[in-house]
């Protein structure tokens, strides 16, 4: 990560490391969306889809402060909102192995969100709040965070793992 100052001394991070920074930070979030579908799939298995997906879809979107492309995403959120509310309260707890990267993924995100004027903070003490974000936890380099996203993103089968190479073979003398 290339950090500098510009003429107003404002920190910058080089431009070409944001559009990576942020394509992992949305690989965190399907990552998350995936583990939430099937939880809420295994708790409320009385509802059918898109029940599942949309409210998946509504407590990843509120802990990331990001707005729905899909419309009927955005009309189950607000007719279900206690239930996005407590879905949100207890996300800790149901997605305990996932904290570490998803502090890093929303720490990442309002870093690129400030790259570009947009004020996210609210992201960060919302996740605070909600016993999300591991404050004492160091912000990794964006090589780290970016590392550890793909084993990550392998582990949940969304893309094939990293193979080291062979050495390479030794020819007879």
């Amino acid at each position: 990560m290339s950090v500098g100052a510009t003429g107003g001394n404002k920190p910058f991070v080089d431009n070409k490391v944001v559009p990576v920074m942020r394509e992992a930070v949305t690989t965190v979030q399907v990552i998350l969306f995936k583990v939430l579908k099937q939880s809420m799939h295994d708790r409320y298995v009385d509802q059918v889809e898109p029940h599942h997906t949309h409210l998946a879809g509504a407590v990843m979107n509120n802990l990331f402060g990001t707005q729905p492309l899909n419309d009927a995403v955005v009309a189950f959120a607000a007719a279900n909102r206690e239930l996005v509310e407590r879905e949100l309260r207890e996300l800790s707890g149901r997605c305990a192995p996932l904290i570490p990267v998803l502090t890093d993924a929303l720490r990442m995100k309002t870093i690129c969100d400030n790259q570009e004027g947009i004020h996210s903070i609210p992201s960060l003490l919302m996740a605070k709040a909600l016993g999300v974000l591991q404050e004492e936890r160091p912000l990794p380099l964006p090589s780290t965070f970016m590392i550890q996203v793909r084993a990550l993103a392998a582990d949940h089968g969304l893309i094939e793992p990293m193979q080291a190479p062979s050495p390479p073979e030794e020819s007879p003398a």
